[in-house]
């Protein structure tokens, strides 16, 4: 009897995989944050996947020692064509996620081949049980620093998910739950008509349901999630495309995929989110309600945690006391229920009243929000008209959202100031969006490209041509800085020892200097290698005064034709930033 896993059926599957990461790539580029926000993962997982698809399946034939009338030549194909498979999936996987994808084919090949020498016709199930087995621990021993949270987590839930069913078929017999999952493919029932192993007994695409089902919902949860996922209010990319091809499994197998997974963090996404049993339903923005309500006689230490728990249930805190021991408890927050249960922790609440707020209206028309760490940057962002959310840590999704609300405008340009803050803007712009507050992501990669695009911001102008002036702005400026190297190391400039000064411009190491001022120099005529107006310069905390004035001759000196602003920016990691216009 043949495999379920036979060549046609891996090559629909890898084919609908290409398809199905195809049509997402944008989204799991989007939220790849983790373990380096490179933004890449989907198009990694996507030419791994189109690696895999690259392989010779369907014309692989029996092996040529197998007699034609031999049973087991039937076992030969689905074990070749899956060597063949994990093969070039392997040699062609791109990143740490194709490194993980490349193992599923893997797990499947050697579970293939293990069951084809154990037990022919061994079910469904069992064999995607076995295959998710293996590929998890082979994908674990080839991640360097394996984390919880990620598509490891994911893969591992698939796993222990299927084979949980099994066992359950296998100990309440052919009718109990878990049945469909033990039963072999039969090859008299097949709807393909190319005899691709689709049957009507539906054990695989039942055993692939289970699996894609059982990571769809670990990688919803929260638990364990690594703290760059957290900030950014986003699930694992790499775990969102396993489901992603777990789903087109279920699709080659005849069935039928569970809803597309959502790429937030606890929340659905901003159009729709699932139900328990899988329905799509719209997603409304929580209300804000004022909750009110009297503790008689709370014992005054209590009340420091009821204070403390209300803060992080939302704002507008307020304990007042009456003097004879009783206090008013007042806070607005999207957690009624939870601030109720925070004074039941403490004491006995009575005169609970809850009431939702309106919604605040804008207050004007327009505004820029900058991330920025430093405070002389932040400080000449408010001075030019900007808003500033300090950035020291990266600030969460729910940081981001106050901070657009905070403005009170109804268009909002938000200017990230940094690559890997893009993820958490872009999710906070696509939440609050639902509240009637328009949100436009430019996205600036340095704090001086938002400065550059908070210097060209016209409120009287069209808001559209606006963002697009901004926008030029931020992509016109070329930022640079200035690093002390703090060991020996090789950098593409050539070997450097400590103490030595490293210009850096767009990521990469470009000169060795050996002090400051020769540095700042240099760095800047190599920016201007390609010609520039305006040179912008700003101090870190630890540069003296007299670096900028220096500079600022020097250049004006060599290149007179060009304007030299210089300030303080106060920042901590490089003594000296350029920026260059």
């Amino acid at each position: 009897m043949a495999s379920p896993f036979d060549p046609a059926l891996l090559r629909r599957w890898i084919d609908a995989a290409a398809e199905r990461l195809t049509a997402g790539r944008a989204e799991i580029d989007r939220i790849n944050v983790f373990p380096v926000a490179d933004h890449d993962t989907g198009s990694n997982l996507l030419l791994t996947a189109r690696a895999a698809a690259s392989a010779p399946l369907d014309g692989d034939a029996p092996a040529a020692d197998a007699p034609a009338a031999d049973p087991a030549a039937e076992d030969v194909r689905p074990v070749r064509a899956a060597a063949a498979l994990a093969a070039a999936a392997v040699r062609g996987a791109r990143g740490n996620s194709g490194l993980i994808l490349s193992q599923l084919f893997r797990g499947l090949a050697e579970e293939l081949e293990a069951a084809a020498a154990r037990r022919p016709n061994t079910p469904a199930g069992e064999l995607l049980a076995g295959a998710l087995r293996r590929a998890a621990a082979l994908a674990a021993v080839a991640v360097s620093a394996p984390r919880p949270g990620t598509a490891l987590t994911v893969l591992d839930a698939a796993a222990a998910a299927v084979a949980a069913r099994v066992a359950a078929g296998a100990a309440t017999g052919p009718s109990g739950a878990g049945a469909e999952l033990t039963r072999v493919a039969d090859p008299s029932h097949r709807t393909d008509p190319d005899g691709g192993g689709l049957d009507t007994t539906g054990a695989l695409a039942e055993a692939a349901r289970v699996a894609a089902d059982a990571a769809r919902a670990a990688l919803a949860r929260a638990t364990g999630r690594p703290p760059e996922l957290v900030r950014a209010g986003v699930v694992d990319a790499g775990g969102l495309g396993l489901v992603v091809v777990l789903d087109a499994l279920v699709a080659a197998a005849g069935g039928d995929p569970g809803p597309p997974p959502s790429s937030q963090v606890g929340t659905p996404g901003p159009a729709s989110s699932v139900t328990a049993d899988g329905e799509l339903v719209p997603w409304v923005p929580q209300p804000v309600y004022e909750v009110t309500y009297w503790l008689p006689g709370p014992d005054p230490a209590a009340l420091e945690t009821l204070r403390a728990r209300l803060a992080g249930l939302g704002d507008s805190v307020g304990l007042a006391g009456d003097g004879g021991g009783g206090v008013m408890v007042h806070v607005h927050t999207t957690e009624a229920g939870p601030a109720v249960e925070a004074g039941l922790a403490v004491g006995r609440p009575s005169g609970i009243r809850i009431e939702a707020l309106p919604p605040a209206p804008p207050t004007r028309d327009r505004a820029v929000l900058l991330m920025i760490e430093s405070s002389g940057a932040g400080a000449l962002a408010r001075a030019a008209g900007g808003n500033v959310l300090v950035a020291d840590p990266d600030p969460t999704v729910d940081e981001v959202l106050a901070a657009i609300r905070a403005t009170g405008a109804e268009h909002v340009v938000v200017l990230p100031c940094a690559t890997h803050r893009r993820t958490v803007t872009e999710t906070a712009a696509e939440r609050v969006r639902f509240e009637g507050i328009d949100v436009v992501v430019i996205p600036a990669s340095s704090v001086l490209q938002g400065l550059a695009a908070l210097a060209v911001h016209d409120p009287a102008r069209r808001a559209p041509d606006d963002v697009v002036a901004m926008a030029e702005a931020a992509a016109a400026t070329r930022t640079g800085g200035l690093a002390v190297a703090e060991a020996e190391a090789l950098t593409w400039a050539g070997p450097c020892r400590p103490g030595e000064i490293l210009g850096i411009s767009d990521g990469e190491v470009v000169l060795i200097a050996p002090d400051l001022a020769v540095g700042a120099l240099w760095l800047a005529h190599r920016m201007l290698t390609p010609g520039g107006e305006l040179v912008t310069v700003l101090l870190g905390s630890a540069a003296p005064d007299e670096l900028g004035e220096r500079f600022a001759e020097d250049l004006r000196r060599t290149h007179p034709e060009v304007d030299v602003v210089v300030h303080r920016g106060e920042q901590g990691d490089y003594p000296l930033v350029l920026g260059v216009e």
